[in-house]
């Protein structure tokens, strides 16, 4: 992927880490997404160039969407690629550390620069064979233009490479000393020494190549080990029987049927194909110089066209067109500023468009002409392009500060989209399990309000043929509860944008979306550990409520505790509540699971006709602020909707709320993340607290 900025003299290509080269139409490529039949498990194989002719983002964000990825529990990744851009890698390593889904990684060949990064997604083991490869290495890009565009281009090589520098360091502990030698080396690594460096975690036995890798493709690297030609060559007719792939892309006519047995035939074919492809591109470029022959003032244009390999001559006659009709004047007279005026907001849809495919919350969309801008340039944009001057702000730093500031520009607000785009998904990925057993109630003040539990309307009175209906009798009891706010601000200044740096507007809007619902999770478990007093004078948890057991975590104490909530009253009738989870400290997780899976009882193995009383009445849910109150007791709760805990929001809004303030005081824009939440007891009868026999 090419980009031209706004200059004539400069054209500038992506840091890549391969060259797209004809393994991309030789049929070699077996990227494939798929569901397996196990339940929410599913496989996938990176077995080609990252971007280019390869596997695009946009590519793979549309088939992990079709094929059911971000609601998978579990995931296989195979990779063997040699790398591509960065960019399009980005968006492929983001997409997948944002899943919750456990994911298990097999490097079957190669993981070569890009690739490299994916391998190394936080959280995931990483299985390598001893013949197996690995590569890390600087970014590498070119450009074309002045000495300040040059060095421009350096400093945005610098900043790929210390992203891809961080996922090394968080996967293997080294030094950014030691990793940044090796990328300076281009060090290759089998599957020994990945695993020494800690690369991958399990060392497999040797395998034959999953797929074969072209030559042509891996030109690029220049300290490429000798053994990866045999490795990546692909074999000859009648030899040992290769690996079974994944269905393969069928291979292009002309080599359709033909018989491959000899590395010479591959290089031959190889070079048959690149020749291909040079004269089509030759021909693409004659046809669309051909359109700009009588435009000489649209070269800029006709460079954006050349450099996009995917655009034909029909293409760049659209775009040429497109921009002839700028700056003209309707029939009626009427001057028209810019295309965009009077249709819509598109300049600022289309700039949101391209931040939020960037950081990967949205597919790329091919039309859009800010695709692929840095921040600084979509500023720059979010003026000019709605017709604001900016004039007397040339330097970046005013120019920025305009665009946060100016009436007309939304650059600010298209910002805080993106960031509260980031705090939504830090929210739904905090994993807090509260939300499972504790009702969510609504206020819409900040006074304390009552809650009327259970033991309101223990029974409907009898309605005799012809007789009134009667009120019942409201007690005064009620469990008070009221809302507080929690936030914190954080912000995005204009050195953030001159930077580029995307992290400020993901990481920490996401990290404090998490402090959110984290927040929320202290509330609840606090309240449940605090035994707090309710209404009636009483602890939560009591003997007077009748729902404290003193019993282990066994066969009979859960039976008791099962039976205790069962058995609970509201005035002379009996309310069947049945329990729907088990509260457990990280400690009592295993062996909770253990009783409570199990199809018999401990000790009677050897006896099959006895079975489990307790097996699955419950579902488990491990909580880590349990183990600081106690590592003994457990807690059984009823089903979601019962009387036990509420978690009130103002308005029913449970989510975190963004504002922003832009101004004189703030260089830049400063964000708030407030929710407004309250928990309280309602009713002891839908919660019973199990603590061990002399604690």
């Amino acid at each position: 992927m090419q980009i031209c900025p706004k200059k004539n003299s400069v054209m500038m290509t992506e840091p890549r880490s391969v060259l797209a080269g004809v393994d991309a139409v030789s049929g070699q490529h077996w990227y494939e997404i798929r569901a397996q039949a196990e339940e929410r498990h599913t496989e996938i194989y990176l077995y080609d160039v990252i971007g280019g002719w390869g596997i695009s983002a946009q590519q793979f964000l549309r088939d992990c969407k079709e094929a059911g990825v971000y609601q998978a529990a579990t995931i296989d990744l195979h990779i063997h690629s040699p790398g591509g851009d960065v960019l399009q890698g980005f968006a492929i390593y983001n997409t997948l550390a944002g899943l919750s889904a456990r994911i298990t990684i097999y490097i079957d060949g190669m993981a070569a620069s890009m690739a490299s990064m994916i391998a190394c997604l936080p959280g995931a083991q990483v299985h390598m064979p001893e013949n197996a490869w690995l590569m890390i290495h600087k970014p590498l890009g070119g450009i074309a233009g002045t000495s300040d565009d040059m060095r421009t281009y350096a400093d945005w090589l610098d900043r790929n490479e210390a992203l891809m520098m961080g996922a090394y360091m968080k996967k293997t502990g080294l030094s950014g000393e030691e990793l940044g030698a090796m990328m300076k080396e281009e060090t290759w690594m089998n599957g020994a020494e990945a695993v020494e460096k800690g690369f991958a975690d399990y060392l497999e036995p040797e395998m034959q190549a999953a797929a074969c890798v072209n030559q042509n493709t891996l030109k690029d690297y220049h300290n490429m080990p000798e053994q990866l030609n045999t490795l990546f060559m692909p074999k000859a007719e009648g030899n040992v029987s290769p690996v079974t792939p994944p269905p393969a892309v069928p291979a292009p006519d002309a080599v359709t049927g033909s018989a491959l047995t000899t590395p010479q035939d591959i290089q031959a074919l190889a070079a048959q194909l690149q020749q291909q492809i040079i004269t089509a591109n030759t021909t693409r470029v004659t046809e669309i110089n051909g359109v700009f022959e009588h435009f000489p003032a649209f070269a800029e244009l006709k460079n954006e066209c050349l450099a996009d390999y995917a655009c034909h001559a029909g293409q760049a006659r659209e775009r040429l067109l497109t921009a002839l009709g700028e700056n003209t004047q309707s029939a009626a007279g009427g001057a028209m500023g810019y295309v965009y005026a009077g249709n819509g907001n598109l300049v600022g849809d289309s700039i949101r468009a391209s931040v939020m495919s960037r950081v990967g919350y949205a597919p790329d969309e091919k039309d859009n002409r800010y695709s692929g801008y840095t921040l600084r340039e979509l500023a720059r944009a979010s003026l000019v392009d709605r017709g604001i001057s900016i004039g007397g702000h040339s330097s970046p730093m005013a120019m920025v500060g305009l665009a946060f500031t100016h009436s007309s520009s939304d650059f600010g607000n298209i910002l805080m989209d993106v960031a509260h785009k980031a705090v939504l998904t830090g929210w739904d990925e905090a994993g807090e399990t509260f939300t499972k057993w504790t009702r969510k109630g609504t206020l819409t003040d900040f006074k304390t309000a009552h809650r009327i539990g259970l033991g309101v309307f223990p029974t409907l009175r009898e309605v005799r043929p012809g007789a009134e209906y009667k009120y019942v009798t409201l007690s005064d009891r009620g469990e008070p509860i009221a809302l507080a706010t929690y936030g914190e601000l954080f912000s995005i200044d204009r050195q953030t944008v001159i930077n580029d740096d995307l992290s400020m507007l993901t990481r920490i809007p996401s990290a404090m979306g998490m402090a959110a619902h984290a927040t929320v999770g202290d509330l609840v478990w606090a309240v449940l550990t605090g035994n707090p007093a309710m209404s009636d004078g009483k602890a939560l948890f009591s003997a007077e409520h009748n729902n404290e057991v003193k019993a282990g975590l066994t066969i009979e104490g859960l039976d008791l505790a099962r039976q205790t909530m069962l058995l609970q009253k509201s005035g002379k009738r009996r309310l069947n509540i049945r329990p729907a989870y088990l509260l457990t400290p990280v400690a009592m997780e295993s062996r909770a699971s253990q009783l409570i899976r199990s199809a018999s009882v401990p000790g009677a193995d050897a006896n099959s006709g006895i079975s489990n009383p307790v097996r699955d009445f419950v579902e488990i849910i491990a909580e880590a602020r349990l183990d600081d109150a106690s590592k003994t007791s457990f807690y059984l709760t009823a089903t979601q909707g019962r009387d036990t805990l509420e978690v009130a929001y103002l308005d029913g809004i449970d989510t975190p709320y963004l504002e922003q303030q832009q101004g004189f005081t703030v260089d830049g824009a400063a964000f708030k993340v407030r929710i407004d939440a309250g928990v309280a007891p309602l009713d002891w009868r839908g919660l019973v607290k199990v603590t061990a026999p002399g604690k």
